[in-house]
């Protein structure tokens, strides 16, 4: 979407566009009611301004849209396209597989969540290395790192989305 587009949408068209960038109601409000932008990089400013006081409540809403790493997510929603996209890098073995699997189990039985890590950019190995050494965190030594990864996610998706 043009960023014209977007600043001139109704507000519920807007909301909806942003819903598949991070699924954060109060983040989603921030953004469109700071409607216009004057250009692109002001909208990612104030969506990374907007992101970071998210709370557990608002994380575990927005990662019910987030497929386990290494899973291609199935359905034709934008949440799903834009996730098979980030994912599409994430080739491995069947050794690495195994691991990821394993360790997304692991992962969901101490925290009790999807394990969600920005895969854009990223590697089978590396996603499996930072797997691994999160599973070492408390659960409050994982929640912020889970808040950044969902902010990185949120904003590599909304600068895909929006063209000048």
């Amino acid at each position: 979407m043009r960023l014209s587009d977007f600043n001139s949408a109704p507000s519920t068209a807007a909301a909806a566009f942003l819903g598949p960038c991070a699924d954060v109601p109060r983040w989603i409000t921030a953004i469109v009611e700071a409607r216009p932008y004057a250009t692109r990089a002001d909208l990612l400013a104030h969506a990374a301004d907007a992101a970071p006081a998210w709370t557990e409540a608002e994380l575990d809403r927005a990662l019910q849209h987030h497929p386990r790493i290494g899973e291609r997510a199935q359905g034709a929603s934008a949440e799903n396209e834009l996730s098979r996209r980030e994912q599409s890098g994430v080739d491995n073995s069947a050794d690495t597989a195994e691991q990821l699997v394993a360790g997304n189990r692991e992962y969901e039985a101490k925290f009790g969540r999807v394990f969600l890590i920005r895969a854009a950019g990223r590697n089978a190995e590396e996603i499996l290395t930072h797997l691994q050494s999160r599973l070492n965190h408390t659960p409050e030594n994982e929640l912020p790192v889970v808040a950044e990864q969902l902010r990185e996610i949120a904003l590599i998706r909304l600068e895909g989305l929006v063209t000048s």
